[in-house]
């Protein structure tokens, strides 16, 4: 059923009760009340003449070979015969029903009244079940055509549109690989093949998407590998030039060789991450005394920055080579944005569960409002400005404290920012 139907039922039946209403406002459906004035009179010359039987009958029913109904009364009031248990039996309720009251007569004197039954109820009735009867057919009709209507627009639309709707949370969810079933005879039949069409680019780009991942992954294994050899031979070198390094020297070239020995150990760690996430990246803490936190944070500042250095001494909860990562990436962002001195205070909070590390700069820091997005990945300070940067340092660094049970929290601090560091105590 099209809508150009629904439609033209719609003017039907507005042209349909038009009509009836122009009927029933017109009386065409109400019979006219019947006087029967002949056949009143010849009744009343007749009981005249056998009023003798007719006065000796009291209150009794009688079978009329009239068309009408009517009640008979003497001049005292009394009944003395009826046709119909309904009829008036009375003056005064006759009167209220109007119906027929003429006096009977014997030889020229009123010995009685007949009352002649007014139909006009019985006749509204018929009048007003006919109303009823066309009003309740149409209310029928109406009430069927919106059901078969219904389900028209259930078949074709409602339940079609349920498809796609489940079909969109399969693709939603990652399932490329069931076809949507094709159905042209519904109301959506002309989209149901461009969604497949949809479905089948979407899992080829899903692929494609793939294939890129795992060539980028491979491509990282290969350079990863690549780097090891020149990292090998830096490594080589500061051995040889240990060996012949006067005492000034030989501080240089040990942070070098520790420097190359940590390029060597996470270059190994991305060859072997690059068939994972960045968050799958292994950690493994362990008791590590603040002492070699200290080193730690000494190797780091290359450039020699930090003027103040004050660690409590404490044993925490931690991995040397990710927390290794996680200072430099701090100090190397100072070096970035702010080039001033650096100061490093250690304290333990309040309930001396961690001790808290505090890397801080005399910086312009970060607007407030985006000091809980700099953390995110690929999010980067307003203020970065033209600074080369991913927005993954900061990311990186905050995932490696909370796998080693820490946190980390960056804030602008008086003439200032920081980075404070909180490390589970042992």
């Amino acid at each position: 059923m099209k809508f150009r139907f629904l439609l033209i039922y719609i003017i039907v039946l507005i042209a349909v009760g038009s009509a009836g209403c122009y009927v029933i406002m017109n009386g065409s459906l109400s019979k006219e009340i019947p006087t029967h004035t002949t056949e009143i009179n010849r009744c009343i010359i007749r009981l005249g003449d056998e009023w003798d039987w007719v006065s000796v009958k009291s209150d009794e029913l009688i079978t009329p070979d009239e068309e009408f109904d009517y009640a008979v009364l003497d001049n005292d009031s009394n009944v003395l015969i009826y046709t119909r248990d309904d009829v008036a039996k009375s003056i005064s309720s006759a009167t209220s029903n109007y119906d027929i009251i003429r006096d009977i007569e014997k030889d020229g004197v009123v010995v009685g009244k007949i009352l002649v039954h007014n139909p006009k109820a019985e006749l509204a009735k018929q009048t007003n079940t006919k109303i009823a009867v066309f009003v309740g057919s149409l209310i029928a009709v109406t009430i069927l055509v919106f059901v078969f209507y219904y389900l028209y627009i259930k078949k074709s639309v409602i339940d079609p549109f349920r498809k796609l709707k489940s079909f969109a949370v399969r693709i939603a969810g990652g399932n490329l690989d069931t076809p949507l079933e094709m159905d042209k005879g519904n109301a959506f039949g002309a989209f149901t093949e461009s969604f497949d069409i949809m479905r089948e680019e979407l899992k080829a780009s899903h692929d494609r998407e793939e294939k890129a991942v795992k060539s980028r992954k491979e491509l990282v294994a290969q350079l990863s590998h690549d780097i090891k050899t020149p990292v090998a031979s830096i490594k080589a070198m500061t051995d040889v030039m240990s060996l012949t390094a006067t005492d000034e020297t030989k501080d240089t070239i040990a942070a070098i060789s520790a420097k190359a020995d940590q390029i060597d150990e996470l270059i190994s760690n991305l060859f072997h991450a690059t068939l994972e996430e960045l968050e799958q990246l292994e950690v493994k803490p362990e008791d590590v005394n603040s002492t070699d936190i200290v080193k730690i944070i000494k190797d780091a500042d290359y450039l020699g920055k930090i003027k103040k250095l004050d660690i409590k001494e404490a044993v925490v909860y931690a991995d040397k080579l990710r927390l290794n990562q996680v200072v430099s990436n701090i100090i190397f962002n100072s070096y970035k944005y702010a080039n001033t001195e650096i100061s490093v205070n250690g304290k333990f909070d309040s309930e001396n569960k961690y001790l808290l590390i505090e890397i801080a700069d005399k910086g312009p820091g970060v607007p407030e409002d985006e000091l809980e997005i700099i953390t995110q990945k690929f999010k980067r300070g307003s203020n970065a400005g033209n600074n080369d940067g991913s927005g993954l340092g900061l990311y990186i660094s905050d995932y490696l404290m909370k796998k080693m049970d820490g946190r980390l929290t960056p804030k602008n601090i008086e003439g200032g920012f920081a980075v404070e560091l909180a490390l589970k105590i042992s």
